[in-house]
């Protein structure tokens, strides 16, 4: 069904490209993080689902506000979210810790739950790249948010930390 999921958000995207990037590679770094903490399945269904829609709403921010902030992302994302997610059949469970987790995912307190923590590191972990973020934000983050044994890895590896 992931595959499915992918395919479906690569047509939401509707051909813009750097959107399609991110969400794939946020996607990669939440399955790699995730199997390497050992999730239930469930669990990881749950965090690679929320990994690669977390940005569903970017195209209507930016549209409607001219900008993609986090609040706003977090603040319009349910309804589409829900529609995306209907023809897949979904546990009513399972379908709205995927929409919490996607309108939190720029909420950085209050954590609860290693897909929360696992989905926030992978997009920060893309973010950090992306947004060519500065050493010392990439560890002010790192001491503050990262949590995972295999995120902070990743982390000090790809950014040269340690």
């Amino acid at each position: 069904m992931i595959s499915k999921i992918i395919k479906k958000m690569v047509g939401f995207s509707n051909g813009n490209i750097h959107d399609i990037n991110h969400f794939l590679k946020v996607y990669a770094y939440a399955k790699t993080i995730g199997e390497t903490e050992n999730l239930d399945s469930k669990t990881m269904f749950i965090l690679e689902t929320s990994a690669i829609i977390h940005d569903i709403s970017c195209p209507l921010c930016r549209e409607k506000y001219g900008n993609t902030k986090g609040t706003l992302q977090e603040k319009e994302s349910a309804p589409l979210v829900l529609e995306f997610l209907k023809e897949f059949n979904l546990e009513d469970e399972i379908e709205k810790r995927i929409l919490y987790l996607i309108e939190h995912h720029h909420t950085y307190n209050n954590i609860e739950g290693l897909d929360y923590q696992i989905l926030i590191e992978a997009d920060f972990l893309v973010n950090a790249d992306e947004e060519n973020y500065s050493k010392d934000k990439i560890k002010e983050f790192k001491n503050k948010i990262f949590k995972t044994k295999a995120g902070t890895t990743l982390l000090d590896t790809i950014y040269k930390l340690k």
